[in-house]
Order: structure tokens, then C-alpha cells, then sequence
């Protein structure tokens, strides 16, 4: 008796969990089309995975149609962009480099030759002009890298603006189509 209360209870708890894990939905770890580009999608009514994958692989292909755009070349380019931008960074922190010395020498050129019109000693004008330069070409360096950074800068944020705002557009057409099979979406 007691032997087979104990197998009808096994066979009771092996029935239920098998009636569990296929009420489960398996989580395969992957994400939807749709959650890869950060938007949300719930089926209104009660599509199936399969078929809502079928819905979002339609929708994708419509808006980069209607768009001109696809939201995953956008990131290689953006992620490109940043790249070519940090290397400009860097490049223009070397706009001005050697004004100092350049000056130098243009304003020891100048002090000479002042000193040679004015008949008085050329080398201690020389020396006065080269101070001179090289502190108004260190200026004038600082100045010109001051304002290649700052190109450097706006030029990337404007690039970034348009990119965000051609996925944004990509997104809203996405949406649109989505909606349209019934689906709720966010982003």
C-alpha cells in the first residue's frame, strides 16, 4: 500500500512538473528583433512568437524602406564617426604646435632688421624680437588650437544629432507598422 502511494505520487509530481515546464515559455536567451533596437513590443492580441518575429521582419524591411535607413548600418557609421572624431581630437591638439619657435624667429628677424635700420646693436634687438614673437606665437597657437578643437567638437555633435535623429525616424515608421498589425509599441 504504502508502495504504491509513493509511485503514485512520483508519477503525480512527474506529471505536474512536466505540465509546468510546458505552460513555460523557454527563454532561448535571444532578443527580438525589435528589443535590439530598444523597442518594446506586446501583441494585443495574443500573437504568437512566431508570428510577431514575422510582423517586426516585415515592419523592419517597410521602414528602412520608407526611411531610407537601417538602424544597424547607423550604428557601424556612428560608431565610425566617433572614432574619425577622436582622431581629430587628437590631431588638433597639434594645430598650433611650434608657433612659439616660429614666432621667435619671425620676430628675431624683425628686431635685427629694426636694429640694423635704427644703427644700434642687431643682436640685442634681435633678442627683444625673438622674446616678443615667441610669446605672441604661442598666443596665436593656443588660439588655433583652442578653435580646431572646438570644430572638432561641433562637427561631431552635429553628426551625432543627425544620426539620432535618422534612428528616431527609422523607429517612429517601425512603430507605425507595428501598430498597424495590432501590436503595442514603445521606445
Amino acid at each position: 500500500m504504502k508502495r504504491a502511494l509513493v509511485i503514485a505520487g512520483v508519477i503525480a509530481f512527474a506529471a505536474l512538473s512536466l505540465a509546468v515546464a510546458q505552460s513555460e515559455t523557454p527563454s532561448s536567451g535571444q532578443k527580438t528583433l525589435a528589443a535590439t533596437m530598444d523597442v518594446y513590443v506586446f501583441p494585443t492580441e495574443g500573437q504568437a512568437a512566431d508570428q510577431q518575429s514575422k510582423d517586426e521582419s516585415e515592419c523592419y524591411n517597410w521602414a528602412v524602406g520608407q526611411t531610407g535607413n537601417d538602424p544597424f548600418d547607423l550604428n557601424k557609421q556612428a560608431q565610425q564617426q566617433q572614432q574619425q572624431s577622436q582622431q581629430a581630437a587628437k590631431d588638433a591638439q597639434q594645430v598650433g604646435k611650434g608657433a612659439g619657435a616660429t614666432g621667435a624667429v619671425k620676430g628675431a628677424a624683425a628686431g635685427a632688421l629694426v636694429g640694423a635700420i635704427a644703427s644700434d646693436d642687431a643682436g640685442k634687438w634681435a633678442a627683444y624680437g625673438a622674446a616678443a614673437g615667441a610669446v605672441s606665437g604661442r598666443r596665436r597657437g593656443q588660439q588655433a588650437q583652442q578653435q580646431a578643437t572646438q570644430q572638432v567638437e561641433k562637427q561631431s555633435q552635429q553628426t551625432q544629432q543627425a544620426t539620432a535623429e535618422q534612428i528616431e525616424n527609422f523607429k517612429k515608421a517601425f512603430g507605425v507598422c507595428l501598430e498597424a498589425k495590432n501590436y503595442m509599441v514603445k521606445y
